[in-house]
């Protein structure tokens, strides 16, 4: 595996500026435009799967954050409220009790249900220095979270279908999880009592176990149980990954969560016209943007899926008598989609131009034979060729080919 610290910073996808601050990067074009194609694809994931996107503000009063129970569990890792004189605003470490205010602002009946919110989000981490580095691990983070409220009796199938969207994210970026854990409270834990670093009951608790244990064992998954790993209101499966340092990140997460639309009140009205407690399914298909990125950078190296590519197209006029021609064949990949660009003849020889761009998925090599017959030639990144073929049908054929898999059916 690549350091993506150091890979990340070669390639221009991201650097860091002391003025700014530790733990705190900052995105340069190319990486931008690879964040930028991480969150489109997200977005129309989640739109295809029934999802619908909210926004909300990266502030809140301390006050939700005391009914939440996130002050009271979780404070050490937040950062310390603004005093605003009549009251005071915290930077948010979660988003989840934003969410169960925008669902509390209306009413809800059982038909709506499962009713599945989705945010690409910022939260802040007060994280120590000595645990900060490059994207996996930072203090401002692009979080893509949902909540998912629903009946009991649609916990498990909703679970079970975040746990298939991780997956298929996982296979379009062309990573692999390390292992699956169930983590669970501390074995000796008194769940719910003044001490306790668990909101709730235990009985609450252990439903929600089984029920997670149930999806793993669906889907044929292995997993191992950890116990004290759980968040303060609910059990979880977190998807874990490893880096190139051989260390343990979880990237994804399914959480389960029974004590939030308690706290919060949150209701809707049953089959029998009677007001009951929605269930709260907490989960992020690619976690945050940062740490995603970070180990796509180590697993491929910069050389990215198509689809994820800072450049997917670079076009190659061997000549300066093709310049023209190739600067209009990249306009008209660009009207395709496709990110592209020229590689000029005065930049090099050919050979030279290939291998500074050879982690492009696609280069289009344009010569003089080519530039009259209104042809293009393909070498793509392994090295291997295309028979040349008409410049329009070439673009389309590419443009096809880098959309990921999960949204390929749309393209059929």
């Amino acid at each position: 595996m690549y350091d993506h610290r150091k890979l990340g910073r070669e390639l221009g996808l991201f650097d860091s500026d002391p003025l700014i601050g530790a733990g705190l990067p900052y995105w340069l074009p190319a990486g931008a435009a690879v964040r930028h194609a991480l969150e489109s694809y997200i977005g129309e994931v989640e739109r295809r799967a029934g999802y619908q996107q909210v926004y909300s503000p990266v502030l809140a009063k301390r006050a939700l954050y005391e009914i939440s129970g996130h002050w009271e569990k979780y404070s050490d890792d937040m950062y310390p409220p603004m005093d605003m004189g009549s009251e005071e605003l915290v930077l948010r470490p979660s988003i989840c009790p934003h969410h169960a205010l925008i669902y509390r602002s209306r009413a809800h009946s059982y038909r709506e249900l499962p009713l599945r919110l989705s945010e690409l989000g910022g939260q802040y981490r007060s994280e120590l220095s000595g645990v900060i580095g490059g994207l996996s691990r930072v203090r401002a983070m692009q979080l893509n979270d949902a909540h998912i409220f629903c009946r009991l009796d649609q916990v498990a199938s909703e679970a079970a279908a975040a746990l298939a969207l991780i997956n298929q994210a996982y296979a379009d970026l062309g990573i692999s999880a390390a292992r699956y854990v169930l983590a669970l409270p501390a074995e000796d834990a008194v769940i719910g009592s003044p001490d306790s670093k668990y909101v709730g009951d235990a009985e609450s608790w252990a439903h929600a176990a089984s029920l997670l244990r149930e999806v793993l064992d669906n889907a044929n998954i292995p997993y191992v149980e950890s116990p004290g790993d759980a968040a303060f209101y609910g059990p979880k499966i977190d998807i874990q990954v490893i880096d190139s340092a051989d260390r343990e990140y979880s990237l994804s997460t399914i959480q389960l969560d029974f004590n939030q639309p308690e706290r919060f009140g949150l209701e809707y009205i049953g089959a029998d016209g009677n007001k009951h407690r929605p269930v709260m399914v907490h989960r992020a298909i690619v976690g945050s943007i940062e740490r995603a990125v970070a180990q796509v950078i180590e697993v491929h190296g910069g050389a990215f899926p198509a689809w994820l590519a800072p450049v997917q197209l670079v076009v190659l006029p061997i000549s300066d008598d093709e310049e023209k021609l190739a600067v209009e064949v990249a306009r008209r990949a660009s009207s395709r989609g496709l990110r592209v660009e020229v590689a000029h003849a005065d930049e090099g020889n050919l050979g030279a131009r290939i291998r500074e761009n050879r982690l492009a998925p696609y280069q289009a090599i344009l010569g003089a034979r080519e530039a009259a017959a209104g042809l293009l030639a393909i070498r793509e990144r392994d090295g291997s060729r295309r028979e040349a073929a008409p410049i329009g049908e070439v673009l389309d054929q590419i443009a096809r080919e880098v959309v990921p898999g999960a949204l390929q059916s749309s393209c059929n």
